[in-house]
């Protein structure tokens, strides 16, 4: 695993724009999670730590589109019907052996390799089999056919040598076809990134257990768990812990010996039973991010001995959000992928909303169909950061840039579904 320095986190405190936090921290950030190789059937959804170089062409050799009659362009008329006998026949896995000479045809199908020529020239066109007609030992060719109709050239998909995925790569499984077709039987990979998740705080309570007055049943864990698992990471649920600074010290302390990152939530404000900072500061170093963004403002970022901390916020929707725009792709940087922008599209905004200057927003939202063939995204009525039905009743989130102060019906927006995000 690779070292962080001791600074790669540290922040001057001021409120820092979301866009500017990530290209300064993608800046610092170098991948920590080590390699290994796998077989080409292991690696769906792991990252590729180096280049991908086709070691063949795709196709290797010209080939047929088509099942058809292989023929010299040139040997055709214009103006009428070609007859051309049929010398032989050549299929997939099984081509023609021998050169095949001006004047004829070779019966071909769909992948077979076009026979060889003759006296500087090659069978350069296939005719389809429905536009001919065959006569015994001859084909009749109509006239019209484009030269190089329905031939597949050598190295089309692939060159021999030519790199076709970067490092950092999410395989997924059409790149994994990809690989095989280019010559490889196996890849050099990342292993996940290995990430301990804590809650913290005395109220917080494990579902299923009797909830005492003042307590409140855990969330943050199985959607934090679920969105570091989309996202290529190896979990280790290290469950709730009270806030009790020296306890949370030894706890951060294991995690991090055992883990490449640690990420809690809740416990990071400054209140007088938030210890997170104070046990991070007992094991390495702990700097706060204030982001210009609404909601989940303030982020914790840290070093635990050498390994990257994430503290976010305690409020499930805050949570959500800071983990989807702003750990997330850190977290990939450390495990040497190239950070994926989450897809979106514009709606129409089907309601008004003030906000601040230089602050980014999101907003909660149902689609309803616009009655012009667009989509108008109408606003959950309930929106603090807590409200997790917020989550499970609208379909995703519009974004409001820093410099938009006022949104009005039928402004356009960006409009983020939350399957883009992982949920």
């Amino acid at each position: 695993m690779a070292q962080l320095s001791d600074d790669c986190f540290a922040h001057g405190g001021a409120l820092t724009r979301l866009d500017a936090a990530l290209a300064e921290l993608s800046r610092r950030l170098v991948p920590i999670a080590s390699i290994e190789t796998l077989a080409l059937a292991q690696c769906h959804g792991r990252i590729l730590a180096e280049p991908l170089v086709a070691k063949v062409a795709v196709p290797p050799r010209d080939n047929s589109a088509v099942d058809g009659y292989a023929v010299y362009h040139d040997d055709l008329s214009r103006d009428g019907e070609t007859r051309l006998p049929v010398i032989g026949r050549a299929a997939a896995g099984h081509p023609y052996s021998q050169p095949q000479p001006r004047g004829t045809a070779i019966r071909v199908l769909t992948g077979a390799v076009m026979p060889l020529g003759e006296a500087g020239s090659h069978p350069d066109t296939v005719m389809m089999q429905e536009d001919c007609t065959r006569d015994g030992d001859s084909v009749l060719i109509k006239p019209g056919i484009k030269r190089g109709a329905n031939r597949r050239l050598a190295g089309e998909d692939l060159k021999a040598g030519q790199t076709v995925l970067p490092a950092g790569r999410i395989l997924t499984a059409p790149a994994l076809a990809l690989a095989a077709a280019g010559g490889h039987d196996a890849l050099r990979v990342r292993r996940p990134l290995r990430v301990a998740l804590i809650s913290t705080g005395d109220e917080v309570h494990q579902p299923g257990s009797t909830l005492p007055d003042g307590g409140i049943y855990d969330a943050n864990r199985p959607l934090l768990a679920a969105l570091l698992t989309a996202a290529g990471c190896a979990v280790s649920d290290l469950g709730i812990q009270p806030d009790k600074r020296d306890h949370l010290a030894k706890v951060f302390a294991e995690a991090a010996r055992r883990h490449d990152a640690v990420i809690t939530s809740g416990g990071v404000s400054t209140g007088d039973e938030d210890h997170v900072k104070a046990a991070i500061e007992m094991q390495g170093r702990l700097d706060f991010w204030r982001l210009a963004i609404k909601p989940g403002r303030p982020v914790a970022l840290g070093l635990v001995n050498g390994v990257p901390f994430f503290g976010l916020p305690g409020n499930p929707v805050a949570a959500m959000l800071t983990f989807c725009f702003f750990a997330r792709p850190l977290l990939q940087l450390l495990n040497g992928a190239v950070p994926l922008q989450p897809r979106s599209f514009p709606v129409a905004a089907g309601f008004s909303y003030k906000k601040k200057a230089d602050r980014r927003e999101w907003v909660r939202v149902s689609l309803r169909d616009d009655g012009r063939g667009g989509w108008r995204a109408e606003k959950y009525p309930v929106d603090g950061a807590g409200v997790i039905t917020s989550l499970t009743r609208t379909d995703g989130l519009i974004e409001l840039p820093e410099d938009l102060l006022r949104l009005e019906p039928g402004t356009p927006a960006r409009f983020y579904p939350y399957e883009s995000l992982g949920l």
